[in-house]
């Protein structure tokens, strides 16, 4: 196995790779996209790249489909299966970096009256997505993807008031 830095876009794909069982780099994307993307985003290009990377490195192996295709088809070997465990089970703290373009544009000037009703509308609309998801497979999620659902519920109830209350700024102004 070729001495590889793992970052968390490595233990992504390994991640999902390991819940499908078998995947093509496509695959990863689109499962990616479909479950993880809400709260951990990752370029598309990068899966590939990735893919690439793991496979190099002996955490994946591969098979060529005949049929269709001759897609690659990707699935953990000993070693990845080992990286993964190892990544879930280490409780180190890592910050979050947290990457809010309105946030930004706040702090470098913008109009609140200009930001404020865009912002909170898409978090309003992503709430009502994230409630409607909990109530259509709530019940069918592990723990720890509902615990995830549940964390982007309460993300965007948090940045809806806090919107909602930069909104308020010439009202909060006028208190002083």
């Amino acid at each position: 196995m070729a001495d590889v830095r793992l970052t968390t876009s490595s233990f992504l794909v390994l991640g999902v790779i390991d819940q499908l069982g078998e995947a093509s780099a496509y695959d990863v994307k689109v499962e990616a996209g479909r479950t993880v993307a809400p709260f951990w985003s990752v370029p598309h290009a990068q899966v590939y790249a990735q893919c690439d990377r793991l496979l190099a490195a002996g955490l994946l192996a591969q098979v060529r489909q005949e049929s269709g295709r001759n897609r690659r088809v990707l699935t953990l070997t000993d070693p990845g299966r080992r990286a993964l465990h190892d990544w879930l089970a280490d409780s180190g703290f890592v910050p979050v970096e947290a990457r809010e373009r309105g946030i930004l544009k706040l702090w470098f000037g913008a109009r609140p009256e200009n930001l404020a009703p865009v912002q909170l509308a898409e978090h309003r609309r992503t709430l009502g997505e994230y409630e409607e998801l909990a109530d259509a497979v709530g019940e069918s999620l592990t723990p720890g993807q509902r615990e995830a659902l549940e964390f982007g519920i309460r993300y965007e109830r948090m940045m809806t008031e806090f919107w909602e209350w930069v909104g308020l700024r010439d009202e909060r102004a006028q208190d002083r």
